[in-house]
């Protein structure tokens, strides 16, 4: 049995995570911790994680295995602090960290197990770990690389995170010798072989849709993962969380748990 705290759990990810481990016979979330105190939980919830701390000191049956985190980029520097002192793995959901925050995770994950992914969804992880081996074969080939994503009318960046996560996972594969090109309505050239096009749709409640064109001459294969909910990520982050438990100090990622599944 994985102990899970849930760090936002009050929050809309939070609770969809909490349904989702209630589900799997081998995770148990055993408490959360949030600053709304609007929803009763089946769990004891703390408002910060000194209080939470203070508990489990007292009741050793309160003291987790693994942190979910789906909280936000201001509460980010409290829960590395925490996660590294006590040494407990933490699955980092919170997205919009900071440079600095970014390098207070490898401090951190120095200390104890980290896992931090730019999409929870396990789909998208195994499409990342694919398009290596498909851009490896086609690009040298001479297919073009598109990249369309839409989402949802309130989604305020773009190209999204996961597209670009796409596109990064495809240049690794050469050495990072591709450009990012985002608009073309200023451009009068033709499209040059060593880019990758990434273009962003916004409208309606469209959760997330990836599209990867690879176009070559009279042929196109294209990669695609639709997410119909945001249950897709939580998925991810449980199973993330089984993943990390016992796991050494180290920095971890969504294709970890991929390869280890």
């Amino acid at each position: 049995m994985v102990k899970i705290l849930m760090h936002g759990c009050n929050g809309h990810m939070g609770q969809v995570i909490a349904r989702l481990a209630a589900s799997d016979s081998e995770t148990e979330i055993i408490a959360g911790v949030d600053v709304s105190d609007h929803i009763t939980n089946p769990y004891p919830v703390f408002k910060s994680l000194e209080d939470y701390r203070q508990a489990w000191e007292k009741d050793e049956s309160l003291k987790a295995d693994v942190v979910i985190d789906f909280s936000s980029a201001a509460a980010a520097d409290k829960l590395l602090d925490y996660c590294g002192a006590v040494q407990m793995p933490v699955v980092l959901c919170t997205t919009g960290l900071t440079p600095e925050q970014l390098e207070r995770v490898k401090t951190v994950a120095g200390k104890t197990a980290v896992l931090k992914s730019a999409n929870m969804s396990m789909g998208i992880n195994l499409l990342l770990k694919l398009l290596k081996e498909a851009a490896g074969v086609l690009a040298p080939a001479g297919f073009d690389i598109e990249i369309v994503e839409k989402h949802h009318n309130q989604k305020v960046d773009a190209p999204s995170g996961t597209a670009l996560a796409l596109a990064d996972s495809i240049n690794e594969e050469f050495n990072n010798e591709y450009t990012y090109v985002y608009d073309r309505s200023t451009r009068r050239q033709k499209r040059d072989a060593k880019e990758i096009g990434l273009s962003a749709v916004r409208g309606g409640t469209i959760v997330g849709d990836h599209d990867v064109i690879f176009a070559g001459e009279d042929e196109v294969i294209t990669f695609s993962h639709t997410a119909y909910s945001k249950n897709v990520f939580a998925k991810g982050a449980v199973q993330a969380a089984k993943f990390l438990k016992a796991k050494p100090a180290g920095l971890y990622d969504m294709s970890d748990v991929i390869e280890g599944a």
